[in-house]
């Protein structure tokens, strides 16, 4: 997977994302927008100079002008939330320098203004400090989400053991620790294929990928649905996007060799998402999340059409078999059934 071309998609289609929602004149977003019209710039501009590296470059302006400010402002909040208005206050003057904007000014203005409150108030108080509980919540996320952990752990071991085996670009090495061939499935009986391939991941940056999305995703759909229902879900999208593949390459739609990776059991789980907000659209904010999703399907998508290393055979396949799980294995769909 060519990291240049991960890199140059991400800092064309993030600021796209960007000016996207904030695209009427009176919506509050105008640094936003400067910074991701500045981003993309810079990537169009290194793409005509230099495309074998645009993608670094694009990368890195969309790293310190979006990302890094989203992270930022995300931990400014947290820390005025738990109190701690002097690293709030520090964290908002270091960021006003990729960041310089007029809310940042007055969100730093505002904290050194409560600032002398906050110290009174903790000094007559006897409550266990805000951060300590808000670690504890966290650790608490984690424990309620043990199919994910579980999940995680015997992806990375099992990657480990690919490393054991051999170079994991090797397609002999690939076959003999379970891709999943197509041909071997149909013409041999090896159906095994079809679940060991999921654990399989060509490189670190696969492994990461796809780790990352499981653990963004897993854990809200596992607390909604249940360990068990989760599990299913994610096993069972797998199974059918292997299948899916086998399929349409027997029936000649898709020409594929060997495929590999958890990104089936991954858009499963984002299928899954959609079916069980479906199920629940009434309930609040499940509409916008709705929208998420499609858009996290809408970018997908188009990250397979550019990228021919990876199967969008396999996500598509995984996407609709979790949509339908999702649609039966939401909490309401069992107690409507007893």
């Amino acid at each position: 997977m060519n990291l240049n071309h991960i890199f140059l998609f991400l800092a064309l289609v993030s600021p796209l994302l960007v000016l996207a929602r904030g695209w009427r004149p009176s919506a509050p977003y105008h640094s936003w927008r400067l910074a991701a019209v500045i981003v993309l710039a810079v990537t169009v501009v290194a793409w005509l100079l230099w495309p074998d590296v645009s993608g670094y470059v694009g990368g890195a302006a969309w790293f310190l002008l979006l990302f890094l400010p989203a992270i930022a402002l995300r931990k400014i909040t947290q820390l005025a939330a738990q109190g701690d208005y002097e690293s709030a206050i520090r964290l908002g003057a270091a960021l006003q320098i990729l960041h310089p904007t007029a809310e940042i000014r007055e969100q730093v203005r505002l904290f050194r203004h409560l600032k002398p409150d906050a110290a009174h108030s903790r000094a007559f108080s006897s409550v266990p400090a805000d951060h300590d509980i808000a670690r504890s919540t966290r650790r608490s996320q984690l424990r309620s989400a043990p199919a994910v952990f579980v999940l995680i752990l015997v992806n990375v071991l099992v990657f480990l053991f690919e490393i054991s085996a051999g170079d994991w670009n090797d397609p002999k090495v690939l076959h003999r620790i379970g891709a999943l061939e197509p041909h071997a499935v149909v013409a041999q009986g090896e159906y095994w294929r079809l679940f060991t391939a999921l654990f399989l991941h060509g490189g670190f940056l696969h492994l990461a990928f796809n780790l990352f999305a499981l653990y963004v995703f897993g854990p809200p759909l596992e607390g909604s649905i249940g360990t068990i229902r989760f599990l299913a879900c994610y096993l069972i999208s797998g199974l059918a996007s292997s299948a899916g593949v086998v399929a349409l390459n027997e029936i000649g739609l898709v020409h594929v060799s060997q495929v590999i990776g958890a990104s089936g059991c991954i858009m499963g789980v984002v299928g899954a998402w959609a079916g069980f907000l479906l199920r629940h659209h009434h309930a609040p904010f499940a509409k916008q999340q709705l929208a998420n999703v499609g858009l996290i399907v809408a970018i997908q998508i188009a990250f397979d059409l550019s990228t021919p290393q990876v199967s969008m055979a396999a996500h598509m396949c995984g996407l609709v078999a979790g949509f339908f799980l999702g649609l039966i294995l939401a909490p309401g769909a069992a107690r409507s059934s007893r």
